[in-house]
């Protein structure tokens, strides 16, 4: 008899179902990967994400996977292998995965609000307009930055510089500024007041500030997930507390924002990355 149990409940496991009381609930179907950026690379995020990632998975039946990458040239590389199902994507990266890797956003990230992008010089610099940067050293953010990248190659479009240098993260721009290493670089106004009081007593001055405001970041699902799990993901996360969706960063109840004018602003930049890596560097 206890054989027979025993044989029709592995039997039972093996078409997905486990036994609790009198009660059938269906087996984790897969891995949802979530993609996120973490600068800074500490353990913070695997925290930040752990509340949401078990409530998720209790509610869609599927193991979380959450994979930080390390700036955007890894986010971008994740992208174009359909990699992850899930992204918390900054305003540039979400551009282009909307755009070339059909990503689909579902909801706004928290973030600053009226977010623009700068060209900043070190405060002691002569450089008083764009035009003036012509045969300049400029540090630029990593691909998929919009204000770190996109946008201000938007804005230098024309000019031929001695060199473009890639930073590998925000700070970075900044500091080789203060070094003398660049004489201009890309950042964010928020990213300035934040990183500018470490690196005193270096000052720094705005030299250009593009007169679009950022659209905030925004969750996207990939179109590698089935359709009918898409929308029940979506409704799953828009019924999640308002203090686990902020613990994560987004807004449940909150409208995707119109990325119509930043995708314009990739497709545009696209056709001069090509010129990136060379000495001078003719962006036209």
């Amino acid at each position: 008899m206890y054989w027979q149990f025993s044989r029709r409940l592995f039997i039972l496991q093996l078409l997905g179902w486990t036994i609790t009381g009198c009660k059938s609930t269906p087996k984790s179907e897969g891995v949802l990967t979530i993609g996120v950026i973490n600068y800074g690379g500490g353990e913070e995020i695997i925290k930040q994400f752990a509340r949401f990632n078990s409530h998720l998975a209790q509610k869609i039946k599927m193991r979380i996977r959450l994979e930080p990458a390390f700036n955007e040239n890894k986010a971008i590389e994740r992208l174009e292998d359909q990699a992850w199902s899930l992204v918390f994507a900054p305003p540039g990266l979400a551009a282009l995965a909307i755009a070339r890797y059909r990503y689909l956003p579902i909801f706004p990230l928290v973030g600053v609000s009226n977010l623009r992008s700068v060209l900043v010089v070190r405060k002691d610099n002569p450089i008083q307009d764009l035009k003036q940067l012509e045969g300049k050293t400029v540090a630029l953010g990593q691909a998929g930055s919009a204000t770190g990248y996109y946008f201000p190659l938007y804005n230098l479009y024309g000019l031929t510089l001695a060199e473009i240098l890639s930073a590998p993260a925000p700070k970075t721009v900044l500091e080789w500024i203060a070094e003398g290493k660049a004489d201009a670089g890309a950042i964010s106004i928020a990213e300035l007041n934040l990183y500018s009081p470490q690196l005193r007593p270096t000052e720094f001055r705005i030299l250009y500030t593009d007169p679009h405001y950022v659209p905030p970041g925004v969750v996207l699902i990939g179109s590698s997930v089935e359709r009918n799990r898409q929308e029940y993901i979506r409704k799953v996360m828009s019924q999640v507390s308002s203090v686990l969706a902020q613990e994560v960063g987004y807004v449940p109840n909150g409208k995707v924002p119109d990325y119509k004018y930043m995708i314009d602003v990739v497709d545009r930049v696209k056709s001069i990355t090509s010129q990136l890596q060379n000495k001078p560097v003719r962006l036209f």
